[in-house]
């Protein structure tokens, strides 16, 4: 089948309000309540978890051997770790990134009275005051506070406006939209996946395209400290293809445009003929691509197998330029990554043993061994089944 048209417009509507709406891991809420009622809108039926992780099943020919699509709603953040007898609040962050991008950054502090807007500044900030120490101050979660636009002078200010240990920091994604295809905003990773997902879907919706079997559509809430899909992927799910962000940066092969591959990272190897599949499809529909592996980096697929989800794991990304930082992708990647998933997902099941959850040797895939230029094919006899619905053997899922 064709790739489908991807509606740009929509996808970068739901960018911005996705963007719009705070969510750093444990503060999920609002997010999950938006992306739920989009994808009722698309006429999905949704499911939460009892945190919120979220799964949509669009029905398809066949429940068995069910493709999984994921992406996380949270974003990275910061907590409350101590009240400052100077009126202002230390720090820690929630998931992995540096002070370095914290420093200047407008944020929320959420509180059961009611939300603050502040600044994030470091330790000495006024050079009028600290003159060159302002430049050798160290940099850490250590030498930056959060300055509140309220009057905080003492703990008693703190107690009057309910500011307390633990209230979660959202940080501000100061987002632009460019002409010429850029989008600039903290916290892409991973509402861009999310964007993209729900384009995908709509295009797949809008054209009422039938898929071989059921695909799960799921949204998880905790990736950012690595807990994403633990709990999320079903049991008749047989491979799951995590949507999020890769790393473009000198030393790694991530573009900006079209789709990135991982093959690994931090865990090891994705799943070799998931991978192969997804690469074939790419070059079969003139889907711009390229591979990369990546050193410092997991996924919502490390957390299902961690919890024991047997299934096979791909990773497909948009090339982010200073990831978990002042990122920047451009749209080409975006729009290329919805239609690799509608490809994918209308594309034929090849790997039909994959229906069972165990089964014998018979039909198990086949990974080639001999030299390039050997003559690799198999030998059939003991591959093929004669009842009509019985697993047989292809190489890639």
């Amino acid at each position: 089948m064709p790739r489908l048209t991807i509606d740009a417009d929509y996808l970068a509507d739901m960018l911005k309000a996705l963007l719009s709406i705070p969510s750093p891991t444990g503060y999920t809420d609002p997010v999950v309540r938006f992306v739920s009622g989009e994808l009722e809108k698309l006429g999905l039926s949704v499911e939460l978890t009892r945190r919120g992780a979220i799964r949509a099943v669009r029905r398809g020919v066949e429940p068995r051997g069910a493709r999984a699509i994921v992406s996380h709603v949270d974003t990275l953040g910061a907590q409350v770790k101590y009240l400052k007898d100077n009126g202002r609040l230390s720090l820690v962050p929630i998931g992995t990134w540096s002070a370095r991008f914290a420093e200047g950054a407008r944020a929320t502090i959420f509180t059961e009275k009611g939300s603050y807007r502040g600044t994030i500044l470091p330790l000495k900030a006024s050079g009028h005051t600290y003159n060159d120490e302002v430049d050798t101050l160290p940099i850490g979660w250590d030498y930056v506070e959060l300055r509140v636009d309220a009057l905080t002078r003492d703990m008693d200010d703190f107690d009057r406006l309910g500011i307390e240990i633990g209230d979660i920091v959202a940080i501000d994604p100061q987002p632009e939209f460019l002409d010429n295809g850029f989008i600039v905003s903290r916290h892409l990773d991973n509402k861009a996946g999310v964007a993209l997902m729900l384009a995908a879907l709509k295009a797949m919706q809008d054209d009422g395209v039938e898929t071989p079997v059921d695909s799960h559509w799921l949204f998880t809430i905790a990736e950012e400290v690595g807990v994403g899909a633990s709990s999320i992927v079903a049991d008749d799910v047989a491979s799951l293809v995590s949507v999020d962000n890769g790393t473009t940066a000198p030393g790694q092969n991530s573009s900006e445009f079209g789709v990135t591959i991982a093959m690994a990272d931090q865990t090891g190897p994705f799943d070799f003929h998931l991978t192969k599949k997804l690469v074939d499809l790419c070059k079969g529909h003139d889907i711009r691509y390229q591979k990369d592996v990546f050193r410092y980096y997991r996924s919502d697929s490390a957390s299902a197998v961690e919890a024991g989800a047997d299934v096979r794991t791909a990773l497909i990304t948009f090339g982010v330029d200073a990831s978990h930082g002042y990122e920047r992708i451009h749209m080409h990647a975006l729009r290329s990554l919805a239609e690799l998933i509608t490809v994918y997902l209308t594309s034929e099941v090849e790997i039909k043993r994959d229906f069972l959850n165990k089964g014998p040797v018979t039909g198990f895939t086949r990974q080639p061994i001999g030299a390039a230029n050997q003559d690799l094919s198999r030998d059939v006899e003991d591959e093929r089944l004669d009842a009509p619905d019985a697993p047989h053997h292809a190489g890639h899922a």
